[in-house]
């Protein structure tokens, strides 16, 4: 390998070596576990031919989230077969799909051993299978929630806002070919979607049955987040504006994860620069070396 890199070659390294990290930490988001909903029955013994299922189940889903952000399939025959699905959040791309799906795998071993179904819900994705003939779960099943511990004040104006925003996103999906849907109204921001095997209306109806569910379990929470069987909604209020993370309203805390952030990306660059300046010295003597040796013939 030749090391003599020019200047401006070394500095496009470096700032590669910036971006990869800044990233890596957004990619690192969309990979954080929400919830894992595991069945108490296991594999009946012998439980190998389950096991060899779940491995080629998994491996296939992943294969395939490089490709597209939905798919369904099936592994193994007869009554030793599971079938199983994978879905990305509507606004990522396919690498970052990915790269949320492939950390599920892992994770569905870990937390739920040799469960006949399992599903596991991350930031930005979630995977899910089951034994075929395990009994099913209806599409508006809640299956999981988040209620902001803040509760706003106002609330005749914030419910109004907020209803607005719920009807935006039932009519959002019905209407999307992708059945996700983001949006915002005075300061209501609303994403909603469902899963990619649905029909718009029942896609529709889910919807709306998690934005009752919104109301009914976390009443005036500033935030939320609803997951039902087929479909989820999130919403967060923001009656003064968007926070700004550089304004003196901010948090201590936000300002020390930023700087912390900056310091960790400029140290990794620092290092990165000083390795690379150290091989060009090195190499610098070594071709020294050889000329004063072959003049010295």
């Amino acid at each position: 390998m030749d090391f003599h890199t020019k200047p401006s070659s070394l500095s496009l390294i470096l700032f590669t070596t910036l971006v990869i990290f800044v990233h890596a930490k957004t990619d690192s988001d969309i990979t954080n576990l929400v919830y894992r909903g595991c069945a108490e029955q296991k594999f009946p013994n012998p439980s190998e031919v389950y096991t060899q299922n779940l491995n080629t189940l998994l491996s296939s889903l992943v294969s395939r989230s490089s490709q597209e952000t939905f798919n369904t399939t099936t592994s193994g025959d007869d009554q030793t077969s599971i079938t199983g699905l994978y879905q990305c959040r509507g606004d990522l791309t396919t690498p970052q799909c990915y790269t949320c799906v492939s950390k599920i795998p892992d994770l569905a071993y870990k937390l739920c051993s040799k469960a006949v179904a399992a599903r596991v819900q991350l930031s930005g994705c979630y995977l899910k299978y089951e034994v075929i003939g395990f009994s099913q779960v209806p599409e508006t099943e809640l299956l999981y929630k988040i209620c902001g511990s803040t509760q706003v004040t106002g609330a005749a104006v914030f419910e109004q806002r907020r209803n607005t925003a719920f009807n935006m996103v039932t009519n959002g999906v019905k209407n999307s070919a992708e059945l996700f849907y983001t949006g915002t109204y005075e300061h209501v921001y609303i994403l909603g979607e469902c899963e990619g095997d649905i029909a718009s209306g029942n896609c529709g109806n889910c919807v709306k049955t998690a934005t009752e569910r919104a109301k009914n379990e976390c009443d005036d929470s500033i935030s939320a987040q609803i997951y039902l069987n087929k479909c989820f909604i999130s919403y967060s209020y923001y009656p003064n504006g968007v926070p700004n993370p550089n304004s003196s309203l901010s948090s201590g805390s936000t300002r020390q994860h930023t700087q912390k952030t900056v310091a960790m990306a400029v140290g990794i660059v620092a290092a990165v620069g000083f390795v690379l300046v150290l091989l060009l010295f090195v190499r610098s003597v070594m071709k020294k070396k050889r000329t004063g040796k072959y003049e010295g013939h």
